[in-house]
């Protein structure tokens, strides 16, 4: 069912269930800014410690302008999107080498994403979100036999996905 039949929606809660399955509590919130486009903002925060020598410490935002192709949370959006996250990472990911360097430090960047929201209810609805783009890391690493031996400080560049969504969305207004 669109939802143009009834009174637009201006604001939207959400949560991003492939955070969720990583354990990172998140809450997203998106808001009618005009016509056809929308603002979303996403905050991500995973404070675990899983061992002695062993985290995934992130905190993140990724705010996003998006272009409906119809209206605002109804089917197809294309988006531009930012990211800052700040992360403190020992003894998890793949390969030897995350497992055994603690890495602490900062991540920039922005892309453009597709996705789809679909209408569940007058108040529920689901959207799925896919984006690529550019990041800047800079971080320092250590090894990790207590981690207190200091390598160096790194800087990184990444082309390729820095956005991925699949989320349960509460219709506020």
């Amino acid at each position: 069912p669109a939802r143009s039949a009834s009174r637009p929606s201006r604001f939207a809660a959400k949560t991003n269930l492939l955070h969720d399955l990583t354990s990172s509590p998140n809450l997203g919130i998106e808001w009618r800014i005009a016509k056809q486009l929308t603002l979303d903002l996403s905050v991500t925060y995973n404070p675990w410690q899983y061992g002695d020598m062993k985290k995934f410490n992130v905190i993140g935002v990724q705010p996003e302008l998006r272009y409906w192709t119809l209206e605002p949370f109804n089917k197809h959006f294309w988006g531009l999107h930012a990211t800052y996250a700040n992360f403190n990472v020992v003894g998890v990911g793949p390969g030897s080498y995350m497992k055994d360097h603690l890495l602490k430090g900062n991540l920039y960047g922005g892309g453009i994403s597709y996705g789809y929201h679909w209408v569940l209810s007058p108040r529920w609805a689901m959207e799925a979100t896919l984006g690529v783009g550019y990041l800047h890391l800079e971080y320092d690493e250590s090894e990790c036999k207590g981690c207190e031996k200091y390598i160096s400080k790194r800087h990184k560049n990444y082309f390729g996905p820095t956005k991925a969504g699949v989320s349960l969305i509460y219709m506020i207004k």
